[in-house]
């Protein structure tokens, strides 16, 4: 038996919200193929959503993600995932009104 490697590539997109040239808030959509789907097969996944402290609560993150989804739509992913740390209820009942539902669980292991 032996293993293979190969290098599949992915590609990323930032959004930034900026205020007078300073970011303020921002997100990042990561676009994977899954090649155990036939089609469609793009998968994704959306990381580090923030909007600074003082900026909260102005509809700003709201835009951040419904960005990052349109931008996930346009590139014809099949779904959208994202994590959140345990005990963030307020954070995750933030994320079930754009339509995300709890389905799963996360493994982490830091390097």
């Amino acid at each position: 038996m032996k293993l293979k490697k190969e290098v599949i590539m992915s590609k990323g997109l930032k959004i930034s919200l900026l205020e007078k040239e300073k970011v303020i808030g921002r997100g990042y959509l990561y676009i994977m193929k899954n090649e155990l789907h036939k089609q469609p097969s793009l998968i994704g996944y959306l990381e580090d959503i923030y909007v600074g402290e003082k900026y909260r609560q102005k509809g700003y993150g709201k835009k951040i993600i419904q960005t990052l989804i349109e931008e996930a739509r346009k590139q014809s992913c099949y779904k959208v995932i994202l994590t959140s740390r345990y005990g963030r209820e307020k954070l995750h009942r933030w994320y079930e009104k754009f339509g995300f539902k709890d389905h799963g669980k996360e493994f982490r292991m830091d390097l």
